[in-house]
């Protein structure tokens, strides 16, 4: 594939996409310059796909791999945790573990368990643990404070 960056001193900016047949490659580039703030794109068995950042439920690190749960599937994404929540600095995401990141809107429900952790259920039904460690954080976030 052939790149042509040219910067340019005034005028309109634009990004033109020349292709022949319309690859996954070619499919997530279009995704990420027609809605770069609310897709992420990722990888499954089936190939390139791409979510919506609001269907997000939960994000896991597991072996140095990170993946992205929807309510109906699993993608592999690049980056770290750490580089997602600095992306997401929204207070839609919240840390609830060293290995793991919920998506706030996305909970269901919540119960308190013993030492000081909570279940949060999201709406798919799965129980995400939030540490202890991370627990007073979230009551703050609830209560609104930040």
């Amino acid at each position: 594939m052939k790149i042509d960056i040219q910067k340019i001193t005034d005028g309109e900016e634009s990004v033109v996409v020349r292709y022949i047949e319309r690859t996954p490659m070619i499919n997530r580039i279009i995704g990420i310059l027609e809605n770069p703030e609310n897709k992420l794109w990722g990888k499954t068995e089936s190939g390139s796909v791409c979510a919506d950042i609001a269907d997000l439920l939960y994000l896991e690190s597991v072996d140095d791999k990170l993946f992205a749960y929807t309510g109906d599937k699993v993608m592999r994404i690049e980056g770290t945790l750490n580089s997602f929540m600095m992306d997401m600095d929204d207070g839609s995401f919240f840390r609830c573990s060293k290995s793991m990141v919920i998506n706030v809107n996305r909970v269901k429900a919540l119960r308190s368990l013993s030492s000081n952790r909570i279940d949060a259920t999201m709406e798919g039904g799965e129980h995400i643990i939030i540490s202890r460690r991370y627990a007073s954080d979230f009551r703050r976030l609830l209560k609104g404070e930040r």
